[in-house]
């Protein structure tokens, strides 16, 4: 009897008088394969379908054939599945296995869930993004719609609570498990060899120390056919098999794997994390766990996903040792150091943190929600990417402004797609090109198809001539994406560069720079090699895109013509009139074509609007300063004037400093600007007209009374007064020119400050009391200029002598 049965009766409990449960067992407990079969006569299901969600759908198959196996049936009967490009189910099917993105698929089709009696979320753990939605929309569905709906979530490693708490305190029940004992030996990380060196040597010592299969734990495809492939040169034993296993491969293939192995041989099976839950691989008692994963990260400011190679968390960890018990004893190797294990993170984060949310958006938006929070989540999907997601879907012409689903966002939600093929394949369709979009769609989405290479013509053309069972269900999927797409429009060849533009339009790409080096829309770097072919290509359109830290290298692409491109994305471009410096700081305007950041077209405009050059030019005054302005000092001296009147006499006179003149740049220099191609051009006479024109016309015919440009002099000459001076309005003068006077000048009742000159023009005396000066220091002074200038006159009392502008008066 499996763990699981023990705590049944509580279960079913549960589920008579709730209508939604948590339960949380280990791996090996029955959950999957016991659970569902045992509720099928529950009084509440009433004859009505269990649907239960699997995170892939090796174990969505895998699971459904066990449980078909148990009642002796053939999968279809009782049990059947419905899985991407596969589905068994018939007229008798009351238990229906189904990955998460089809029942994402099914509720937003049916709110009520029609003839469903439960929903069962089975290995809830993994927290993808459409179990989640799921979850989301079915508890909705359950408080709105079905209150007779039971949901259940099962989990191997999960804080029950908090999804009991989502779930309206639902019960939450344990199950203890049955797991057989596991050795745990860790090898340490020498991170000198290859990941690939490490596992081999790792499964050489297993194969050596232990009897039975080994099951290791790689991150992605890439690690496992190196793996394989050394392993392939340095085992050469009948009596070993290697097994690789992914979701790329053909459900035969995996059915190989996780198969039992013949009497007598020993499998190596190489999986992804695609092994941790759901499955039991007979014969495996070994575990190889390499301690990585590959986990897709999106990143909203360049719309890519990348997928990122990080460490396991300790959750995960336990799940893979676990496999090595699931029959009998066991052992585990760990490529890394003990200490490390307690570095790990507790869990893996869920999907919604770090997916694109483009699909979930527009799932919401067809379920009625335009806020993610009016739903139950567990997480709830960051604020930053949702609101990127829904201005894509406002670019993919899904959403209109305020949110609402428009036609064609309504005709993207029902199609079996993320929203970027979707909008593919449904515009191409337009063109009568429908099909060739449905086969790229299928070539993007399903890893591996048509081989390797990075051009898309010669991917499609592998894909064709691909005679496996799983290229023969993928064409077939693509076949009924074009059926769904409705009747072809007016056949117009569209290439295939121009119909992927069209899933992804921020991937377009322009060549730059060296060989096989491209920019894209978004204005990030990418490349190819420049040995590939694609490297000699002027535009390309992006599909895939492997992560660098600068740059990204171009996986999936087609050429574009540049023609084409103009011609369809017409509605998309953007006109820029950029203005360059030439000679002389003259400006001229160059005409942008642009699609994104790329340009399409430059053309110099000999025309270019006034208003145009003269904002150019009055930026270019705020951010170099009005000493960018070719100044007359009579406009200074305006200025200088103006603002001691204004200091004296308050707001009556405007102000003129340099911060209000910039700010008031429309009200006296733009009528300028405009004509004049450089700041150059303006000339000083039309600056000083300009800015007196600022002051009030009776301000100005007092402006030379009250603040005068000289100072004449007691020889009648007359001198520059200085009103920027620190401390006010000075004179510079020849002391000579002011004997006689006994009183101190003063402008508008405040002293001129005099700086009073010898006969070679070096300072004697800064004043702003002359007679106070001819009373005190000049006799000390009148010393000096004596022995210094002797040919001239220093009487004893300055205030009573002759002033002059000569040396002796001739004759003397």
């Amino acid at each position: 009897m499996l763990p699981v049965e023990e705590i049944l009766p509580a279960l079913r409990t549960a589920l008579s008088e709730r209508t939604s449960a948590v339960l949380v067992a280990p791996p090996g407990a029955g959950k999957t394969t016991v659970v569902p079969l045992r509720l099928l006569d529950a009084a509440w299901l009433a004859g009505r379908k269990i649907i239960m969600l699997e995170p892939r759908r090796l174990a969505a198959r895998a699971a459904a054939e066990r449980m078909a196996l148990t009642l002796g049936e053939r999968v279809g009967d009782t049990v059947g599945y419905r899985v991407r490009m596969q589905s068994k189910v018939s007229a008798r099917t009351r238990i229906e296995v189904v990955t998460e993105g089809v029942f994402s698929r099914m509720i937003l089709s049916d709110a009520t869930l029609d003839g469903v009696g439960a929903v069962i979320f089975d290995e809830f753990h993994e927290r993808s993004l459409d179990a989640d939605l799921g979850l989301a929309l079915a508890r909705d569905s359950q408080s709105l719609l079905r209150e007779d709906l039971r949901i259940l979530v099962m989990s191997a490693t999960l804080d029950g609570a908090a999804v009991g708490a989502l779930l309206d305190q639902a019960p939450v029940i344990e199950s203890q498990g049955r797991a057989h004992p596991v050795v745990t030996r860790y090898l340490g990380r020498d991170d000198r060899l290859r990941l690939e060196d490490r596992v081999v040597r790792a499964v050489e010592r297993a194969l050596a120390e232990e009897t039975g299969s080994v099951l290791v734990f790689l991150p992605g495809q890439g690690e496992i056919r190196r793996t394989a492939d050394l392993l392939a040169e340095r085992v050469r034993r009948p009596d070993v098999r290697i097994a690789p296993l992914y979701g790329a491969l053909d459900a035969a293939e995996q059915d190989r794997a996780i198969s039992p192995p013949p009497d007598g041989v020993r499998k190596v099976v190489l999986a992804t994390s695609i092994a941790e839950t759901s499955l039991t691989i007979q014969g495996v008692r070994v575990v190889i766990d390499s301690g990585v994963a590959r986990v897709p990260r999106f990143d909203p400011s360049s719309g890519l996903t990348r997928l990122a190679t990080v460490r396991v968390s300790r959750a995960a960890a336990d799940q893979r040792r676990g496999r090595a018990g699931r029959t009998e004893p066991g052992v585990a190797y760990r490529l890394w150091d003990e200490a490390e294990t307690r570095a790990l993170p507790a869990y893996a984060d869920p999907e919604i943190l770090d997916a694109d949310l483009s699909g979930l958006a527009l799932d919401l938006a067809r379920w009625g929600a335009k806020d993610a929070a009016n739903l139950a989540f567990l997480d709830p999907p960051p604020a930053a990417a949702f609101a990127e997601a829904r201005a894509l879907l406002r670019r993919l012409e899904a959403l209109t402004d305020d949110g609402v689903l428009t036609a064609h966002g309504e005709a993207l939600a029902e199609f079996p797609l993320a929203p970027r093929l979707a909008h593919m394949v449904l515009k191409a369709q337009l063109s009568g090109q429908g099909g060739r979009a449905a086969q790229i769609a299928a070539l993007v989405t399903e890893r591996g198809l048509g081989g390797r290479d990075a051009d898309l013509r010669h991917r499609l053309e592998g894909f064709e001539r691909d005679r496996t069972p799983r290229a023969r269900d993928a064409r077939a999927l693509a076949d009924r994406w074009a059926g769904l797409a409705g009747r072809a429009g007016r056949e117009a060849h569209l290439d295939d560069g121009l119909l992927l533009a069209f899933a992804y339009p921020e991937r377009i790409a322009k060549a730059r720079g060296g060989s096989g080096e491209f920019q894209l829309a978004s204005g990030r770097g990418a490349f190819v090699e420049p040995t590939d072919a694609l490297a000699r290509e002027k535009w390309l359109a992006v599909a895939e895109l492997g992560g660098g830290e600068r740059r990204d290298r171009i996986l999936l692409a087609a050429p574009l013509d540049e023609a084409d491109l103009a011609r369809v994305f017409a509605g998309q471009l953007e006109t820029e009139t950029r203005l360059e410096e030439s000679g002389g700081g003259r400006l001229r305007a160059k005409r942008i074509v642009r699609l994104g950041r790329l340009a399409l077209r430059e053309e110099i405009d000999e025309r270019p609007d006034p208003a145009l050059i003269a904002a150019a030019l009055a930026d270019r005054v705020r951010a170099e300063g009005l000493g960018a302005l070719p100044w007359s000092d009579s406009t200074s001296g305006l200025r200088q004037r103006a603002a001691f009147l204004r200091g004296r006499e308050g707001e009556a006179w405007p102000d003129f400093s340099d911060a209000a003149l910039l700010d008031r740049l429309e009200d006296w220099l733009w009528p300028l600007l405009l004509g004049v191609r450089s700041l150059a051009a303006l000339k000083p006479d039309t600056l000083d007209g300009a800015v007196r024109a600022l002051i009030p016309w009776d301000q100005q015919r007092r402006l030379d009374a009250a603040a005068p440009t000289r100072w004449t002099a007691p020889t009648g000459n007359s001198f520059a007064i200085d009103y920027a001076a620190e401390g006010g309005p000075r004179v510079d003068v020849r002391v000579q020119e002011v004997f006689g006077l006994g009183e101190h000048p003063s402008i508008g009742g405040q002293p001129i400050t005099l700086s009073l000159l010898s006969p070679g023009h070096r300072p004697v005396q800064v004043t702003k009391d002359l007679p106070g000066f001819w009373r005190g220091s000049w006799k000390d002074v009148r010393a000096d200029m004596r022995g210094r200038y002797p040919k001239h006159v220093w009487p004893e009392d300055p205030a009573t002598a002759a002033p002059t502008a000569r040396a002796k008066p001739r004759g003397t």
